[in-house]
């Protein structure tokens, strides 16, 4: 079997309304962190980013990572993206990083 080239992924550059910032409630990117709701349960994420929308106010936290071997870019809202602790834990746990920056990562 042949060996894979893998890409690096890099994310697209934020058009004039989109304020995009690589620190974000305590996070750098690179931080490991949760994320709720993707319906992959091995996945683990990286933080890339987060982005505001200047217009309409909407937000998005962009991850790196997926299941094992995988480096897709993805967007979240932030009450899904948590301290990488929180990863499996049913009921209420945590608070997400959007309600709670700067929470201990490590």
């Amino acid at each position: 079997m042949a060996a894979t080239r893998r890409r690096r992924v890099s994310p697209a550059p934020a058009s004039g309304r989109l304020r995009r910032t690589t620190e974000w409630h305590g996070l750098r990117p690179g931080d490991p962190v949760a994320v709720t709701g993707t319906r992959m349960r091995s996945a683990s994420w990286a933080f890339v980013a987060h982005v505001r929308n200047t217009e309409t106010g909407d937000e998005s936290v962009e991850v790196v990572g997926g299941r094992p071997g995988d480096r897709m870019i993805r967007s979240f809202r932030p009450e899904q993206v948590f301290p990488p602790s929180a990863r499996g834990r049913p009921g209420p746990g945590p608070p997400s990083l959007a309600d709670a920056p700067q929470l201990p990562l490590h």
